[in-house]
């Protein structure tokens, strides 16, 4: 059994599809920061069979829920202050994601001019469709890439 130490303050995120913990630790920028990260995948699970958990020893704010809700709206996001669960959060799907995702059409004004986010909104829940807020692109998690 591996033993991975509990922090003192920051994130754990638990509960994170098999798979999908490097793809959460690379949208949000975790390889810049300074700070100890641990990435546990595959863990078993009896509810998931197998689950992704990350631990993140930082100030818990400074994340941006909607690009892990993005990712994958079944994480549950708990806060760690004084090494003790202060605060346990269910995250879903965000209506908009901005700076996330870039839109793919080379038509599309945030292609043409520089500085205008990339803005997207929820288009179909459950088919966790995202269109371009400027010219409407389709964006589907398959097109997901780091």
């Amino acid at each position: 059994m591996l033993n991975v130490g509990k922090i003192e303050n920051g994130i754990v995120l638990d509960h994170i599809q098999a798979g999908k913990s490097m793809l959460i630790y690379h949208y949000l920028e975790l390889n810049k920061l300074d700070c100890t990260v641990a990435i546990i995948k595959n863990a078993r699970s009896n509810a998931m069979g197998k689950k992704d958990i990350l631990k993140i020893e930082t100030d818990a704010h400074s994340f941006n829920l909607d690009v892990i809700a993005f990712i994958d709206p079944g994480v549950t996001v708990n806060i760690i202050k004084g090494g003790e669960l202060v605060e346990k959060k269910s995250i879903s799907l965000p209506n908009e994601v901005k700076n996330v995702i870039k839109c793919t059409n080379p038509r599309c004004i945030t292609s043409i001019e520089q500085g205008v986010q990339h803005m997207f909104y929820l288009a179909d829940s459950r088919r966790k469709i995202y269109r371009c807020r400027y010219c409407d692109e389709k964006y589907t998690e398959q097109e997901i890439e780091w």
